[in-house]
């Protein structure tokens, strides 16, 4: 049975006072949902804060990122071991922003994905494709090759330690749709190449989240897809109501 997983992905939004009040929103109206993990993702500056609030309830704290190395001079970087020393044991990889505006590639990544099992952190490793690739139909071959490059380097024993999300980037604040069938579609491609290298059982056993705007009104039909199994959500994330909700679709 794989895991059901609804991560929240803060970005680069709520100051402190932001994130007490989101956080308390969190625990007001919380309701038990068995079966599904919560993760939130707030920024560097807000990790700790919310490990500590958090620490007495059922929702993972996890970082937006983290540099590959161990330490030295690298300024503004944080590394997996400053993570876990707070207790922050999952980070979010590979997100389609980092890949797009920080220039961030397949190689590099490969040496992030070490670093944080290195570390004994999870990993949840972001793939998708841009507006073009899919207009072109080479989104199968790019995701596929992501993968490859990114992922397919590690060991089996490795894969117990990462999630994947499938992020169609072209289905975000483009006007373009994504349909709960493209969102299928992909996620049974990403488990079949995963399958090719690996094996079935494996391939099995991997959670891939959708994350390509879920809010309340269409999560529940997004979720019922047989390979998706959970949302990595971005803005809706950011207001408790439409964060649980989601939560709540399963």
């Amino acid at each position: 049975m794989r895991d059901k997983i609804v991560a929240g992905n803060w970005k680069m939004n709520n100051d402190l006072a932001q994130t007490e009040d989101l956080l308390g929103n969190l625990k007001n109206q919380w309701q038990e949902k068995e079966g599904v993990r919560v993760i939130v993702a707030p920024p560097f500056t807000n990790l700790y804060h919310a490990f500590d609030s958090l620490r007495d309830w059922p929702i993972d704290v996890a970082a937006q990122n983290m540099n590959e190395n161990k330490s030295g001079a690298f300024t503004g970087e944080i590394s997996a071991q400053m993570l876990t020393s707070i207790g922050v044991k999952t980070v979010i990889l590979g997100h389609s922003e980092r890949r797009a505006i920080y220039k961030e590639t397949d190689e590099l990544l490969a040496k992030k994905v070490d670093a944080a099992l290195e570390n004994e952190m999870e990993v949840i490793f972001c793939v998708g494709e841009e507006l073009s690739d899919r207009k072109t139909e080479r989104h199968f071959d790019l995701v596929k090759a992501q993968l490859e490059k990114g992922l397919f380097h590690l060991s089996a024993k490795n894969w117990d330690k990462v999630v994947i999300a499938y992020e169609p980037v072209w289905a975000i604040g483009t006007g373009e749709t994504a349909s709960p069938e493209q969102a299928q579609e992909m996620h049974a491609f990403i488990r079949k190449t995963i399958a090719g290298k690996y094996g079935q059982e494996l391939a099995g056993k991997v959670a891939i989240l959708y994350g390509g705007s879920v809010k309340p009104d269409n999560a529940q039909e997004i979720f019922a897809k047989e390979d998706v199994d959970g949302g990595l959500i971005g803005g809706a994330s950011l207001k408790a109501a439409d964060f649980l909700a989601i939560v709540n679709a399963f």
